[in-house]
């Protein structure tokens, strides 16, 4: 940033868990957390942060999230070792979702193996096409997690 008009405080830098209509899961208000590749600009995941998860990314620069399905604060890569290294991260206008700009670590964002969450693509308008897979599987997850777990 090159003028002192476009520094933003620290202190102004932070979330809206405050407000009465953010989602709320176990009693947490959440905002939404899109990672993103810092290099190329793909999209990786979407996940959900809390206040605590906000606090464990910046303190560590790595991605921490608010897991709905298991209810509970989540390091990213915890189980598969895809951690997220944070490199950069974006406060919307209304400071109820975050962009995390990040190098993805193992190179797969997705439990399910891989690079993105978002690996089905369908082209519109539809020519009569089906959807498809638009991002190689990087790893089989029965291999990393096991049988029947959710990542």
């Amino acid at each position: 940033m090159s003028s002192a008009s476009n520094v933003v405080s620290l202190s102004d830098f932070k979330p809206d868990f405050q407000h009465p209509s953010a989602p709320k899961c176990a009693g947490r208000s959440l905002i939404a957390a899109i990672a993103q590749d810092a290099a190329s600009g793909e999209v990786l995941m979407l996940g959900w942060m809390d206040e605590e998860a906000w606090n464990a990314t910046l303190a560590t620069g790595e991605a921490h999230y608010f897991s709905r399905s298991r209810a509970k604060l989540w390091h990213k890569g915890e189980s598969s070792g895809n951690v997220q290294k944070v490199r950069a991260i974006r406060l919307d206008c209304d400071a109820d979702a975050v962009i995390l700009e990040v190098e993805q670590i193992g190179g797969a964002a997705c439990h399910e193996g891989y690079r993105s969450c978002f690996f089905r693509r369908m082209e519109l308008p539809s020519d009569g096409t089906q959807p498809g897979i638009c991002c190689p599987r990087l790893f089989d997850p029965a291999d990393v997690y096991g049988q029947g777990s959710s990542h």
